[in-house]
């Protein structure tokens, strides 16, 4: 560990902005690259988001654009923040310690960072690290099991879940089995009534339905217009084409990108590994929810909350195919503050005012720290999520003057020392080794 109170000269120039002797030019640098990565990243999510909550016109023209602004000026201001403490910090303390480049400007910039997001949008982080499919199965579970109980779940999360893997898999409805015939019968004397294009989407169903016309449907399941293979069949395919469009229209700003001087990789916003990753694990998460509740119910002849539990943690095993640590993190994290504030309610757990927000700021401070001082122990894809945030100058850090905390600060960057100009120097810059 290093020593607390061992302390560089080097001022801010030397050691973070090596790109730039100015700290104000430095401090726009950072805030322009941030602002303009945390754009590519909350417009697409948040029009995605909007579709699948089938959002009205009127958020589209008032709500879209400041919250897509509110979230991005949050991300933006977490780069922004930290280079100015880092900066002030120096000024102030006059030299730099082990603590200062990292924890020390990180902390107080991920707290004001973390005030600008929505309060519905600070969930409860963490930063250790676990089995990543085993994670998603628990974390699965306790959601479709919470899915599954009245008031369980509440707003986005659960009528996302809602989307995903249907209304007929929730235990309460507002109509009765005679009813939901009825109105089942309604429906399909409807479509029998209107043309129907034989377009693909069509025909795919046209093929399921006849594969699974003669299948079986318990008494219990709620899933009236189809038999429990069909039921399971179709919410594969219906979930697999979402994950697939949601990959290829994150991909299409890239993409056109490369449209005039790479035409051929257009090719790749269709035929790509991911894509196909996306929606396998989309598509198998919701068709092994199902069939494990369909034979469920088949085997106990009842409909139980309980096996929601069995359900969902098998469906986790779907993580197999699209292995991301952001997602089973997140939810991870967002299922411990949905349990902590269940907690507030039942009156069994203490409410402690700003909880998330403080956390959220130790845990970005600790990142950040990791990324500077040691940045071999730091998640490989929060480091390109870093260096994607302030295009590519985390990595230009002197971190070969930080080695004498002995944290191994530069054993990434191969001896890196960046070209200082002596004009802005207190400690005589060593001379880049030239390997050409």
């Amino acid at each position: 560990m290093a020593a607390l109170s061992k302390s560089i000269p080097h001022n801010c120039y030397e050691i973070g902005h090596t790109w730039h002797p100015s700290c104000r030019v430095s401090f726009l640098q950072i805030t322009w690259g941030a602002l303009e990565e945390s754009l590519k990243i909350y417009a697409p999510l948040y029009l995605i988001a909007a579709v699948l909550r089938k959002r009205k016109l009127e958020y589209y023209l008032y709500k879209l654009l400041p919250e897509i602004l509110q979230s991005a000026s949050f991300l933006t201001a977490n780069g922004a923040l930290y280079i100015t403490f880092f900066c002030v910090l120096r000024k102030i303390l006059g030299k730099f310690y082990s603590w200062t480049p990292g924890f020390g400007a990180a902390l107080p910039a991920s707290y004001v960072a973390i005030l600008i997001e929505r309060k519905s949008r600070r969930g409860l982080l963490t930063i250790y690290m676990a089995n990543l499919v085993l994670l998603f199965c628990i974390t699965a579970a306790m959601y479709m099991f919470f899915f599954r109980c009245k008031d369980g779940l509440k707003g986005f999360t659960f009528s996302a879940l809602r989307f995903i893997v249907g209304k007929e898999e929730i235990p309460t409805h507002s109509y009765s089995p005679e009813t939901a015939y009825s109105k089942v019968e309604q429906k399909r004397e409807t479509h029998r009534g209107k043309p129907r294009g034989m377009n693909l989407i069509a025909l795919v169903r046209t093929l399921v339905d006849s594969i699974c016309k003669h299948g079986p449907r318990h008494r219990c399941c709620k899933h009236y217009e189809d038999n429990c293979i069909s039921y399971c069949i179709k919410g594969f395919i219906r979930m697999f084409s979402v994950g697939y469009l949601i990959q290829c229209c994150l991909r299409i700003p890239s993409a056109f990108r490369h449209l005039f001087t790479e035409p051929s990789r257009l090719l790749s916003l269709f035929y790509n590994k991911e894509n196909f990753q996306l929606g396998a694990f989309l598509g198998s998460f919701v068709s092994i929810y199902k069939g494990t509740s369909c034979f469920l119910r088949w085997i106990r002849n009842l409909d139980d909350e309980l096996h929601a539990i069995v359900a969902g943690f098998l469906a986790g095993v779907s993580m197999m195919f699209y292995k991301s640590t952001t997602i089973s993190m997140y939810l991870a994290s967002k299922l411990v503050e949905t349990m902590y504030f269940k907690g507030i309610e039942a009156g069994k757990v203490p409410y402690f005012p700003q909880a998330d927000t403080i956390i959220y700021s130790i845990s970005t401070a600790i990142c950040f720290h990791a990324a500077v001082m040691e940045v071999q122990n730091l998640r490989p894809s929060y480091w390109k999520f870093l260096l994607r945030l302030t295009k590519g100058k985390f990595a230009l850090m002197n971190r070969k003057a930080l080695d004498v905390f002995g944290t191994g600060a530069s054993r990434e960057f191969h001896n890196f020392i960046p070209r200082l100009d002596p004009r802005y120097t207190i400690v005589t810059p060593e001379l880049p080794i030239d390997f050409s």
